[in-house]
């Protein structure tokens, strides 16, 4: 019986000693998707690719009332190669602190963005700008545009220099993430003619967010904030590339005067 349970304590004691391992070799989760409710990307299996390393920068620059510009400023580089993965989807996350006005300001739809240009646009459509860098140097502007898809509210992200127009949602964001942000743009990337393992993704992508107009009798912005200059807000960019992939760079800023 001794022998017998020397040997089971010296089984067991091998067990403790070898489960740390186990855990630390077991692969990180991740991060669920902060807006499941939104528009479904018809599915395309995973690629073989290069990992992305991608980086976030934000400012909030508070305007008018209760206005606020917010400019993301996502990085990416590839961690084996040149050119990043490309992206299925990128989902853009707003403090708790941040809301939308659509509906205070002119829509735009596609059609119209699809035949002339963002320049047909009704005046006061357009929110936000930004510049596209691509992995040979290229770079190209950005117009956002506000719109309704399907029905919902949301923005066009008008690319004129590589023929491109995405549509983003906003959408509320899911458990686990109330406790951090309030409101999603909610970005699909559809497949195209392009094999999935051939499509380039950006090695920078700036994209802000912010416009004001007059309605009722007083400045309202397409982005408004409850907080005060000088308050700490909270940003991320969940992203999913065709490798499958999903990384979540997040910011923390303070509100700029």
């Amino acid at each position: 019986m001794r022998r017998l349970a020397t040997a089971l304590a010296a089984v067991l004691a091998g067990a403790a000693a070898l489960t740390p391992l186990a855990q630390a070799a077991a692969p990180a989760a991740s991060p669920p998707d902060p807006a499941p409710g939104g528009p479904q990307r018809p599915y395309e299996p995973d690629v073989e690719g290069t990992d992305n390393i991608d980086t976030l920068d934000v400012t909030a620059t508070r305007g008018p009332g209760r206005s606020v510009t917010v400019a993301f400023d996502r990085r990416s580089r590839a961690a084996e190669g040149t050119t990043p993965a490309g992206a299925r989807r990128f989902v853009f996350l707003f403090d708790r602190s941040v809301s939308f006005r659509p509906d205070s300001f002119p829509t735009c739809a596609r059609a119209v963005v699809e035949a002339d240009g963002v320049a047909a646009c009704p005046p006061g459509s357009l929110v936000g700008e930004g510049l596209g860098t691509w992995p040979d140097g290229s770079e190209h502007d950005v117009s956002v545009v506000n719109t309704r898809v399907d029905g919902t509210p949301g923005v066009l992200v008008v690319i004129p220099g590589v023929g491109s127009i995405l549509e983003q949602t906003f959408e509320r964001i899911r458990d686990p993430y109330y406790g951090d942000y309030g409101w999603a743009a909610d970005e699909i990337l559809p497949p195209s003619p392009v094999p999935p393992g051939e499509r380039a993704g950006t090695t920078r992508f700036q994209l802000s967010f912010g416009a004001t107009r007059e309605d009722g009798g007083r400045t309202v912005g397409f982005v408004e904030t409850t907080a005060r200059p000088g308050d700490k807000l909270r940003f991320g960019l969940w992203s999913e590339f065709v490798t499958g992939q999903v990384v979540l760079p997040t910011a923390t800023v303070r509100l700029g005067p």
